[in-house]
């Protein structure tokens, strides 16, 4: 046996190589990926761009730590900003770490209120993370089951109900923040709605709440925009990012703006890891190829191929719910549980994913082609359908 701790329920192959979003196992065969490492891999596998880049850094220097500066952690938080919007930015290592640096963020902003049990308002079916206060954030006994006792201080409230919201802010003065998911990826990819997040947007101005949108897994141009929230035309008080940040070079990173900027300080919080010369360079080129080669458009093309083309190809088939999404992450409902679909989808040469047990998830490469689109519609509906029959 081996000793790694038995966390995952892995599926029984191995890969040796990829190009793109084709990927090679250690046995020669060939599979069309339609989850780039669970919405890591932007840009796909083997990128030359980001070969060389990460290539060529590793040959310089790989860490210093966060005693010392580093020209590509800074240049990495001045595009952020610039895309964003946002004001500062903290780097860190994962998405449960960047979501942590908001939860803290969010308590130290609230003790500065004189609020002494600051509380934070989540949202049912979310995830944030498997560390202690992440899981307790997150809205999935699944996830917290067994590891009670939980942080305290979050409120939990149904998705989109923009007035459960407003009904415990009017009667819990504990309240410092609002955090949501823009699309609840794990929850079964739910879109926010864009209303809500507007409606959220004003609710916490006006009580004077930091509004903390975890964009970690539709963040970075998923979505058809650099950050999901930017549909709705709004700026968060704290956004939190990794996964598709460096392309597959772990990497997370916590934005803060306006009145939740500039609170941390020196001792406040920090990371051995977080941002170093690779980890930042990786990410710096990932950015330049997502502009260069227009994957944000490519996001709304190529999402809308592959929505609209299983929206025909499953029209009518019983036990179809429903296909939702924006851009390049999108779920297809079933009526039973499904995740025998991703052993199916092995089977077949085709990656996929199955998420709150019904609802089976893409999340391609931002660089996935409108060819590799049809071909993921007549590949994916065919085994919807077989299975959907059995």
């Amino acid at each position: 046996m081996s000793h790694v701790m038995n966390t995952y329920a892995r599926l029984p192959v191995a890969f040796s190589h990829g190009n793109g979003s084709r990927l090679t196992d250690t046995g020669g065969k060939a599979y069309l990926d339609a989850l780039s490492g669970i919405a890591v891999n932007t840009l796909g596998h083997n990128h030359p761009a980001l070969v060389a880049a990460i290539s060529a850094q590793a040959g310089r220097l790989l860490h210093t730590s966060n005693i010392y500066r580093m020209p590509q952690q800074e240049r990495l938080a001045d595009k952020l900003a610039e895309l964003s919007g946002m004001d500062e930015v903290f780097f860190c290592n994962s998405g449960c770490e960047a979501n942590e640096a908001a939860i803290k963020l969010a308590r130290f902003y609230g003790h500065r209120q004189d609020i002494d049990n600051p509380a934070i308002i989540v949202m049912e079916h979310s995830f944030h993370g498997r560390t202690l206060a992440t899981l307790s954030a997150t809205g999935s006994r699944k996830v917290q089951a067994g590891f009670e006792p939980l942080v305290a201080g979050f409120v939990r409230v149904p998705f989109n109900d923009l007035e459960a919201v407003r009904a415990i802010g009017e009667h819990n003065k504990n309240v410092v923040a609002v955090m949501l998911e823009i699309v609840q990826g794990e929850g079964g990819v739910y879109v926010a709605d864009l209303e809500y997040q507007r409606g959220l947007r004003k609710l916490c101005d006006e009580n004077g709440w930091l509004m903390i949108c975890d964009e970690v897994q539709c963040g970075m141009g998923r979505t058809g925009t650099w950050f999901g929230f930017q549909h709705a035309g709004i700026r968060p008080d704290v956004v939190t990012l990794a996964k598709g940040l460096a392309g597959g070079v772990p990497i997370g990173a916590c934005l803060a703006a306006g009145k939740a900027a500039w609170l941390f300080q020196p001792g406040n919080h920090g990371s051995t890891f977080g941002g170093n010369q690779l980890a930042t360079t990786a990410a710096l080129t990932t950015l330049e190829v997502v502009e260069k080669e227009n994957l944000l458009v490519n996001a709304v093309s190529v999402g809308e191929v592959v929505r609209e083309g299983l929206a025909q190809a499953l029209s009518g088939v019983p036990g179809v719910v429903g296909i939702r999404g924006m851009g390049l992450m999108i779920g297809i409902e079933l009526d039973r549980p499904c995740g025998e679909l991703v052993q199916r989808g092995l089977d077949a040469g085709l990656l996929i994913n199955v998420t709150a047990e019904r609802v089976v998830r893409l999340l391609p490469a931002l660089n996935f082609s409108a060819d590799e689109g049809r071909e993921l519609v007549e590949r994916l509906s065919a085994l919807i359908r077989a299975f959907l029959a059995s």
